[in-house]
């Protein structure tokens, strides 16, 4: 099936179908999918997650699935490296001639690709940073502006921010970002959402089918493994409010009320980037979960312009 677009992407809050949704779209499309999901990187987090890997399988078919289970749990990821490893996916896809679809949750990553921010990580350099800090803050202010006028009065009122902005600069002059610019602008996306009520419905039903799946299991798994009680506080949500529970600083009770509530927040708190996304000028297709699965194929087909 030809298409002429170079990405396509599915997203949405959470608890509303976006793996199924793009598995089906891409087994009818030739498709694989790249996941924007700042936590389903990390393997062994699975059901906290939420990677549902039973969803790539259709019709006895696999969809091949990229940016799943590619970091060590209890490390960092960022932006940064999903940038990165988002380049070696799509240049995989698209040199078998498939189309790359952009799924998941996490507005930043969506963003990052959608809008093509160049985004370097500068590491911090503490022998450049000890030379900085025998210098006066208007030699400091001169220099920052000999690389790139200051961004904000903060820039230059906060000696520790200046010192950091020039560290920055700096590296950025000397290292070049070497991903290739792409240009995803007016590619397809869509979007998928139930009606509010709907959608606390789903996380809590989801919520209690994933405990009783093995969820807090999986988190005792992760302590066991030597991850520390405060990193996975720091993974949010699932991982925190489990840990909590299993450390005796919440009962069963309190971690569900909790964790609940949290989800919900969370889904909100989506949307709100997602309505963001569009006033930056990324127009998402919306199809309403209650049509059904198939229906929504159908509609997102029509509007790709393809039967």
């Amino acid at each position: 099936m030809n298409i002429e677009f170079p990405l396509l992407t599915v997203l949405g809050p959470t608890a509303v179908g976006k793996t199924a949704f793009a598995a089906h779209l891409a087994l009818e499309l030739n498709a694989e999918i790249i996941s924007a999901d700042s936590r389903q990187v990390y393997w062994g987090m699975d059901i906290g997650t939420g990677k549902d890997k039973a969803d790539y399988i259709i019709e006895n078919q696999v969809i091949s699935s990229h940016l799943i289970d590619i970091a060590d749990p209890g490390t960092e990821y960022n932006v940064f490296q999903f940038q990165r490893d988002f380049e070696s996916a799509y240049s995989s896809v698209i040199s078998k001639g498939k189309i790359p679809i952009l799924c998941g949750g996490t507005g930043l990553y969506l963003e990052s690709v959608l809008l093509g921010y160049r985004m370097t990580e500068v590491p911090e350099n503490l022998e450049f940073r000890k030379k900085l800090s025998q210098l006066t803050e208007n030699e400091l202010i001169t220099m920052l502006s000999t690389l790139r006028p200051p961004h904000n009065t903060t820039d230059i009122l906060d000696r520790d921010r200046l010192i950091r902005a020039i560290e920055i600069e700096s590296f950025k002059k000397n290292n070049i970002n070497t991903l290739p610019e792409r240009n995803f602008a007016g590619s397809p996306v869509f979007g998928i959402n139930f009606e509010r009520k709907n959608v606390r419905d789903r996380i809590t039903s989801r919520l209690i089918q994933r405990l009783d799946s093995g969820m807090i299991e999986e988190v005792q798994r992760l302590l066991d493994s030597g991850i520390s009680l405060e990193r996975l506080k720091m993974y949010g949500l699932e991982y925190k409010y489990i840990a909590m529970y299993l450390a005796g600083e919440l009962d069963k009770r309190q971690m569900f009320s909790l964790l609940n509530t949290a989800i919900h927040q969370f889904a909100k708190r989506q949307m709100t980037w997602f309505r963001r996304m569009e006033n930056k000028g990324i127009r998402i297709f919306w199809l309403e979960g209650e049509n059904g699965l198939s229906e929504n194929l159908v509609r997102a087909k029509k509007h790709l312009h393809l039967r």
